[in-house]
């Protein structure tokens, strides 16, 4: 029997190298609060306004761009 569908698809962390973030994201961390965490890193905090638009999590590689 299948299983009923969430509603919610979790991001996966560490699943891909880059990611576009909005405002509504800040504070910025890595992992993301919607990324399922079982197989990733501790959380850091990235300070994504103070570095232009764009930073790099120092665990993952991860690079995530600031859109507006």
């Amino acid at each position: 029997m299948s299983r009923p569908s969430s509603a919610v698809t979790p991001i996966l962390a560490n699943a891909q190298n880059r990611y576009e973030v909005t405002h509504s994201d800040l504070p910025l961390s890595c992992p993301m609060p919607g990324m399922a965490l079982w197989n990733s890193h501790p959380k850091v905090y990235l300070p994504i306004v103070d570095d232009g638009g764009e930073s790099t999590c120092p665990y993952c590689g991860a690079h995530y761009v600031l859109r507006d």
